[in-house]
């Protein structure tokens, strides 16, 4: 049930999972995905240290049919950790349209190490390794080994002797020797700390590693540890796989042209999010009306059997017009649009697409100093920017890593969609939805967001510049089949996987927010309430960028969840205790107008909502991924400088003219 896109570094994290087969029980680790153990990036590093130092029956190499010399080092490297290692050759289906050869038999007698061919996705070859899984213990192993430079090989032998006197734990003594002569700094410290042991202290030990790196210079020792394992590979795989021509590979490159090109590349992606949003707003509009009915239909019988239960009436005032009319209107309000929108985002994702993207933007980043993957943690902050900063780890440089945290709140998450578009349904196309209006509200949209991912790339290169200085690093970005989704799977999954736990972390959030802007509104200071107070006490700041106070306070009691923001609106400006039930955003509009809102107050709210610090749930993925709270405020203060900056201009543009 892990959900997995068809790009590198989608999963950053390691899932756990169970299952059982003949009455044995199993627990299954699935690691991020990585070429090599030669790690660069979090998640290769989280793969790497899982496998070293954490105790395991045995090891599932899942390798791409359609790159399998590439996947194959990955499969070389694990050998030299253990032996007890079973080689997945999944995707055949694909293999087979590309008339890819696999004679499955041979790579398994190279090897030395069952091998089984799969197509997951059609559960082909998954019982047959269910078998051997069961069977592992009657397995009998005899992995090949990589053979290197015959001064490493000296190296590794009398490093794997001095060994012998340490305790080491689960580690492999050859696979320990190789990386001590490798000296990688990171997995040699990590090694040492591991075991408790100064290894390169050892004077026998240093001894060696000077007569190994005397012989060979330590650039080509690298190079030649890196292309032994390559060479090998390629001995593995000579004649065991073949190729054929196909128009397999035609209709790809006449796609990869399409979306890729420089003529086409980003208009056709600017063209896929304005249907993507179109859908969005049209297909959330009629869910939307039936769960808001269907939930204020419920609060009067709510209150009456509260009252029922001789609950006092300032309780019960509480928990049904503050708690519950808060989560009403954001369930309401959110659940229709993520329900459209994770989906359909999930259908590129399987199609391949989101690779594209990143390779259209990668010269825009490189330009801005950055890296071109920081375009696929932007994409996956559309739906959620806390997701969106877990998935910067796929970025290998820690300072690219950091500008790609620090910017993807430029882009608007799910929750600030709503107001967005509610805004710009109010005071730009009229109540009145027809084709026409909708098509314009899309372009609108479209716009609002262009302006996200301009300001995320003057951003990167304003942090490039200064307090994050550095030549962008080059990458290598597999560009994966296109494959057909598999549609009605990926609605469930990223239903009950993204839009629920999305949706249900914002309910946790938004009753106790209800409860406590209930609190606010209803006591009285000199017969004002204290929600009063604070816009008040805001107002000519905010009055200075287009705006009033109860938009500022809005946002700043919506920090726990971006969708609460419109809710406190209403109840501030309509003096009541309680959240009003607005059945339709013109009643809304009428309130909004009464209350001094005019098209510059609209623009400049859709401009705040735009560059506003993030929400608490992101403000704590970035300390806990950075550990720095300085990068936290950089992260809150970089885009409300930005949206205070914007909202100033369209003042003074607004005056103008």
């Amino acid at each position: 049930h892990q959900h997995t896109g068809n790009w590198p570094g989608k999963t950053v994290t390691q899932a756990i999972g169970e299952f059982q087969y003949k009455n044995n029980e199993y627990e299954l680790i699935d690691l991020p995905g990585t070429y090599s153990l030669i790690s660069h990036s979090e998640e290769e590093t989280v793969a790497r240290d899982f496998l070293c130092y954490q105790k395991n029956n045995f090891v599932i190499v899942v390798c791409d049919s359609l790159c399998l010399e590439r996947n194959l080092n990955l499969v070389l490297q694990i050998l030299e950790i253990t032996e007890k290692v079973i080689v997945v050759v999944n995707l055949m289906d694909e293999a087979k349209k590309k008339k890819i050869s696999i004679n499955l038999s041979l790579l398994e007698k190279r090897l030395g190490v069952p091998v089984i061919g799969t197509s997951a996705r059609n559960k082909n070859g998954l019982h047959e390794l269910l078998d051997k899984i069961d069977k592992i213990e009657d397995i009998k192993f005899h992995p090949t080994k990589v053979r290197y430079h015959k001064y490493i090989e000296e190296g590794i032998l009398e490093l794997e002797n001095t060994l012998k006197n340490y305790d080491m734990k689960l580690l492999n003594t050859r696979w320990v020797s190789l990386k001590l002569i490798d000296q990688d700094e990171q997995i040699c410290s990590d090694i040492e700390s591991y075991l408790g042991l100064p290894l390169r202290n050892d004077n026998k030990i240093k001894k060696i590693l000077e007569k190994v790196h005397s012989k060979i210079g330590y650039i080509k020792l690298k190079d030649y540890i890196v292309s032994t394992i390559m060479k090998k590979s390629e001995e593995v795989l000579n004649g065991a796989i073949t190729y054929s021509k196909t128009d397999y590979d035609k209709k790809t490159r006449k796609l990869d042209y399409f979306f890729t090109s420089k003529l086409t590349g980003i208009p056709f992606m600017i063209l896929l999010l304005m249907i993507i949003f179109w859908i969005t707003i049209v297909g959330a509009n009629y869910p939307s009306s039936l769960l808001y009915d269907l939930f204020f239909s419920i609060e009067k019988p709510l209150f009456k059997f509260l009252e029922f239960c001789y609950f006092p009436e300032w309780l019960v005032n509480m928990l049904v017009g503050g708690a519950y009319r808060t989560l009403a209107w954001v369930v309401s309000v959110m659940l229709p649009p993520m329900a459209i929108f994770f989906p359909l985002f999930t259908l590129l994702e399987d199609f391949g697409y989101l690779p594209r993207i990143a390779f259209n933007l990668d010269k825009c980043f490189q330009r801005c100093k950055a890296c071109g993957k920081q375009a696929l943690s932007m994409c996956m902050g559309f739906g959620c920017n806390a997701v969106g900063v877990i998935g910067c780890r796929i970025i290998d440089s820690p300072r690219e890593r950091l500008i790609a945290i620090l910017t993807n709140s430029f882009v608007p998450c799910n929750g600030r969609f709503p107001t967005i578009i509610a805004i710009i349904s109010m005071f730009f196309i009229g109540m009145k939805v027809s084709n026409g209006s909708s098509i314009l509200e899309v372009i609108i949209l479209t716009l609002v967001i262009l302006l996200g991912i301009l300001m995320t790339f003057l951003i990167s290169w304003f942090l490039s510049k200064t307090i994050l200085k550095g030549v962008p690093s080059s990458f290598t970005l597999e560009l994966p089949p296109y494959r057909k989704p598999q549609v009605l799977k990926i609605i469930v999954r990223s239903i009950f996987d993204k839009t629920l736990h999305v949706l249900g972390r914002a309910v946790v959030v938004s009753i106790p927010a209800g409860i406590i802007i209930w609190i606010l509104a209803n006591t009285d200071i000199n017969n004002v309430s204290l929600l009063k107070h604070i816009c008040i006490f805001l107002d000519p700041f905010a009055k200075t960028i287009g705006l009033d106070g109860v938009i500022i306070t809005a946002f700043i009691l919506g920090f726990p969840a971006n969708e609460i923001v419109i809710p406190i609106m209403i109840m501030a400006y309509m003096s009541l205790g309680n959240i009003v039930d607005f059945s339709n955003l013109e009643e809304l509009k009428k309130l909004l107008i009464t209350n001094g809102w005019t098209i510059l107050t609209a623009i400049n709210m859709i401009i705040i909502t735009l560059f506003h610090f993030p929400c608490s749930t992101t403000c704590l993925t970035i300390k806990k991924e950075t550990g720095k709270l300085r990068w936290v405020l950089l992260s809150i203060l970089l885009p409300l400088i930005c949206g205070i900056g914007l909202c100033l201009l369209t003042k003074m543009i607004y005056i103008l003219f």
